[in-house]
């Protein structure tokens, strides 16, 4: 990568100079670090290294640091300048060609990266009950988790991704009450949710079940026979048994409309039946890390960074939700992962601490989990912010997807940092204009791809209107590219070309390095900030740059490069898991 080789000889540089003594009173042995960035005035060159903060051990001006290491930089092909402490690179032909040259071999494989070093990581998000439909966060918890593991996958990183089901608690018991009532009035029963507030917070009213209770009504009919106002126990498990399949099962169907695939999904009633959950309060008996307080089971997690101990049994004996997440979470451990990262909304901060506290107490790293907190997304509507009820008259997840399509969808969902609110514009996500940044990024492979198709073409000669050959014939337009003289593109006289050209080169070899700094910073958002960059840089070179021409040898060699730009494009919208459309 450009900047990784950029700090190397300039760190070659300083040891050289440090060993001619230039370098005032700074040593071998002084530690600093260096960062290779883009001038802000691109006059000065492609890359620049600040110096300036050797000046703490040399004891001279950075201006004069600049200078002296630079002149040590042995750089072929390369001019270096200096510009107060900044020690300034610009690159030539031998620098950049062999960018086209790697993206056109390694195709979609372009940017893959071993950073990940094959760590095994266990990926847990969404993950919502399954007692109603996704809520818009749990769309940006769908996008973020699935981008982030292709993202992951794609730096070298075992990623495993799993959805886990909280099953056990009253809310499955909650949703088969609800669909009890949704299934009399099916049946013609005069009958309805609770009007009283506290009484309807243990109901679901949301319309939602209405088709449910529909398909249980023509499926179970020997049971709706015997089905009054009253019921007994092992009828609402029946009725909560089958709400809860339903309504996963519908879950499931939207994530993979919504191009988000879990390897497992985990049932925590599965967790208590198989004695997990006993055997970790068990273990934090055995190391008298539990105590009784009130009639309730504490545990003492205040011992391992938690700001207080926390109650993992009730006064009625039953399991508090931490208990079986602290089993969850020790069980992922169990099942061999190196690193767990959970992506959670950030009403949950509360919980990071806890939950990290029970591993360290059950012997395991509690550096091995990672939480990611989600800030909230806000629908905006005509410049108005749309309001929404968790429970009734919400806007799911699906009805934007039916509104603006799963790319668009998908790639506002992604295009902020995880940690801030996100205002997802429905009219500008469904706008195709240039102030939309999905369709500005899609339309940039569009654009290429017609490109080919009209290299590929028949040409209408303008002043006499015949028609002429295809420049390149279909079979022969590959090895044209492979084979193109890419030299060429920096023997034009137009200095404005040879500038976005050069541009749109560096910017498609960036991809390499800002790939493993994503995966790095868990941040997929930073895919989303370079398609928009070199969408940019592709359209300004489109714009000055006329590809298709007289000129054989050069319209190949451009050629050459916008192939390379539908590469990466392409590789970038696949790690988002969104479409590379090749016509808009």
């Amino acid at each position: 990568m450009l900047k990784e080789f950029i700090i190397e000889i300039t760190k070659n540089a300083i040891k050289n100079a440090l060993e001619d003594e230039k370098l005032g009173s700074m040593s071998l042995d002084d530690d600093f670090t260096l960062n290779a960035e883009y001038p802000k005035n691109e006059e000065f060159g492609d890359f620049a290294v600040n110096v300036s903060s050797l000046s703490r051990f040399a004891k001279l001006p950075p201006a004069v640091i600049a200078q002296n290491v630079a002149a040590y930089i042995k750089c072929n092909d390369c001019d270096v300048n200096t510009v107060a402490g900044f020690i300034n690179f610009k690159l030539k032909k031998d620098f950049l060609n062999p960018v086209i040259s790697e993206i056109l071999n390694l195709n979609d494989t372009y940017g893959a990266n071993e950073y990940g070093n094959g760590e095994k990581i266990l990926l847990e998000y969404v993950s919502a009950n399954p007692t109603g439909p996704f809520h818009i966060g749990h769309g940006r918890w769908a996008a973020m988790g699935s981008a982030l593991a292709n993202l992951l996958k794609f730096s070298g990183y075992d990623v495993f991704q799993e959805f886990y089901i909280n099953d056990a608690g009253n809310q499955i018991k909650n949703l088969g009450k609800s669909l009890h009532i949704r299934v009399l009035q099916q049946l013609g029963e005069k009958i309805d949710f609770p009007v009283d507030e506290a009484e309807r917070k243990s109901y679901y009213p949301g319309d939602y079940l209405i088709p449910v209770a529909q398909m249980f009504v023509k499926d179970e009919p020997d049971f709706c026979k015997n089905l009054t106002i009253n019921i007994d126990s092992e009828q609402l498990d029946y009725l909560s048994s089958y709400a809860k399949e339903k309504m996963l099962n519908l879950q499931k169907e939207l994530l993979t409309r919504f191009n988000t695939h879990f390897d497992n999904f985990y049932f925590e009633t599965d967790l208590h039946k198989s004695g997990k959950v006993e055997k970790c309060i068990n273990k934090l008996k055995e190391k008298n890390l539990l105590y009784v307080k009130e009639d309730a089971v504490w545990f003492k997690s205040s011992q391992f960074g938690d700001e207080q101990d926390r109650v993992i049994k009730k006064t009625d004996g039953s399991n508090t939700y931490l208990t079986a997440d602290i089993a969850y979470h020790y069980d992922k451990l169990e099942r061999g992962f190196d690193r767990l990262i959970n992506i959670w909304g950030a009403d949950h901060h509360g919980y990071v601490a806890r939950i990290k506290a029970s591993i360290e107490a059950l012997e395991h790293n509690p550096q091995q989990l990672e939480v990611l907190l989600g800030q909230l997304v806000n629908l905006v509507m005509n410049g108005e912010q749309m309001r929404m009820g968790k429970r009734k008259n919400m806007v799911t997840l699906e009805d934007l997807i039916d509104e603006v399509g799963v790319d668009a969808t998908r790639y506002w969902m992604i295009i902020r940092d995880i940690n801030t609110t996100l205002d997802f514009d429905i009219e500008l996500a469904k706008s195709n204009t240039d102030e939309n940044p999905v369709f500005y990024v899609q339309y940039a492979h569009a654009r290429a791809c017609s490109i080919f198709r009209n290299a590929t073409s028949e040409r209408i000669d303008v002043e006499s209107k015949k028609a002429l050959p295809a420049m390149f014939l279909q079979s022969e337009l590959d090895d044209a590219l492979m084979n193109a003289d890419l030299d060429v593109l920096w023997s034009v006289d137009d200095e404005k070309s040879l500038s976005v050209t050069k541009k749109l080169i560096l910017k498609l070899e960036e991809f390499k390095s800002m790939i493993v700094a994503a995966a790095k910073n868990r941040a997929p958002y930073m895919v989303c900030k370079y398609l928009q960059e070199l969408a940019g840089a592709f359209h300004q070179f489109y714009t000055f740059s006329r590809v298709l021409s007289d000129d054989k040898k050069l319209t190949a060699a451009r050629l050459a490069l916008v192939k390379s730009v539908a590469v990466v494009i392409k590789t970038a919208l696949g790690i988002l898991a969104v479409n590379a459309p090749e016509r808009m």
